[in-house]
């Protein structure tokens, strides 16, 4: 995924399918000068974390 495509999801307020290592998350925040996005497992909010960018998949 690109910083682009992350920030219109985040300011979306539709659902997308996104998913980092197979997992479904929600972006929360993209930081785009280091393209680290803020995510957390649909399963487990609790568990948030920073993750590059470009290993979110956004599914169709």
């Amino acid at each position: 995924m690109n910083v682009g495509r992350a920030k219109e999801i985040v300011e979306s307020a539709d659902i997308h399918n996104v998913t980092y290592e197979g997992t479904p998350v929600i972006i929360q925040h993209v930081d785009e000068q280091t393209k680290i996005a803020r995510i957390y497992s649909k399963k487990n909010p609790e568990d948030e974390q920073d993750v590059p960018i470009l290993n979110l998949i956004e599914e169709d």
